[in-house]
């Protein structure tokens, strides 16, 4: 495991007992919430609308939970629906996040941030970064977007929303249910009650498909939707066609990710039959030429959010794995219901 491999303090997802200094300061980041909450809704704070509907993305405990792959399908089908979106961000991790910027599949990651260069290679739609979302999500309407998908802004209420969808990751769900620093959470586990759609990511094994209701699925509760994550390709960084993924089966293999839940990405090749030698590396991982250097020739499978940060300096060895949301039908069908119809 690499040296900068994310450190998640081991009770937030394990059974580690939650240290004393960590339990002292978890009602007083609560109370810092609620006020918070409070001022946004008495007025106190304003909340910014735009003139087009927005929805936001989020979840609710800190780390990987899968927003990315709902963000890219859920931009999809509002594109095939008639509409046309754009994407705001905050763009965390570049090296000057209180300038404003417009991000294409040509903007270097430090500029753009990982996530909106993966969303504008991708998906090529207007995708705007700025600290203040609402002033984002405003310049995308005023570029011509007729509706907003904010990627990650549960917690940013200076934005008007007209519907949230809440992201669960299926295997860590909240874990130790309690408030950060003590556990993972940003907010309580009641304030998710309140989106409009609660999806579960189920990673690249559970069922998403097939005649099952909401809430019936395996690992998802009442009300929540089941996702599932489908990765079929690996693609060349240094040029080429792409490679099936079943075709790295039965061979081992570097795997590197600087993801908030890089486990969840190691499992999936593992799922697929490869031998996986893991790398994990800090979410949003600034990287060096120096961290590919693995000491052999066997091939590197990275996500997505990685490889756009090693493009510039991978050779053969490495690959891409991207990642596609797949959701019941239903869902999309009662989704695309409560926004409306464009115009």
């Amino acid at each position: 495991m690499s040296k900068s491999a994310p450190k998640t303090p081991a009770w937030w997802f394990g059974d580690a007992p939650v240290p004393v200094w960590a339990r002292l300061l978890a009602p007083v980041y609560a109370g810092l919430g609620r006020l918070r909450r409070r001022l946004y809704r008495t007025g106190w704070l304003r909340t910014r609308r735009v003139p087009v509907p927005v929805i936001v993305v989020g979840n609710l405990a800190a780390g990987g939970a899968g927003k990315t792959p709902l963000t890219l399908a859920l931009v999809e089908k509002l594109r095939q629906a008639g509409w046309r979106p754009g994407v705001a961000s905050r763009g965390y991790g570049r090296q000057d996040p209180r300038t404003p910027r417009w991000v294409t599949a040509e903007t270097a990651p430090a500029e753009g941030g990982d996530e909106p260069v993966l969303i504008a290679h991708r998906l090529a739609v207007p995708v705007r970064v700025d600290a203040d979302r609402a002033a984002a999500a405003r310049a995308l309407a005023e570029a011509g977007c007729d509706i907003v998908v904010c990627d990650d802004g549960l917690q940013h209420y200076r934005l008007g929303r007209d519907l949230e969808i809440e992201v669960i990751d299926g295997a860590r769900r909240y874990g130790n249910g309690r408030m950060m620093p003590a556990g993972p959470l940003r907010e309580p586990p009641a304030r998710g009650r309140c989106c409009d759609f609660r999806v579960v990511n189920l990673g690249h094994g559970g069922p998403a498909q097939g005649p099952q209701a909401e809430g019936t699925v395996p690992g998802t509760g009442f009300g929540e939707w089941p996702m599932r994550l489908l990765s079929q390709h690996a693609l060349p960084l240094a040029g080429g066609r792409p490679r099936p993924l079943a075709s790295f089966a039965g061979q081992r293999g570097h795997a590197g990710a600087g993801i908030g839940n890089p486990q969840r990405f190691f499992d999936a090749l593992r799922a697929a039959g490869i031998g996986v030698v893991p790398h994990a590396f800090a979410d949003h991982h600034a990287y060096a030429a120096a961290d590919l250097d693995f000491g052999n020739d066997l091939p590197v499978l990275m996500t997505e959010k990685d490889a756009v940060k090693c493009a510039a300096f991978a050779d053969a060895r490495c690959f891409a794995v991207p990642v596609d949301a797949e959701l019941p039908a239903a869902f999309w069908v009662a989704l695309l219901d409560r926004i409306g119809r464009p115009g």
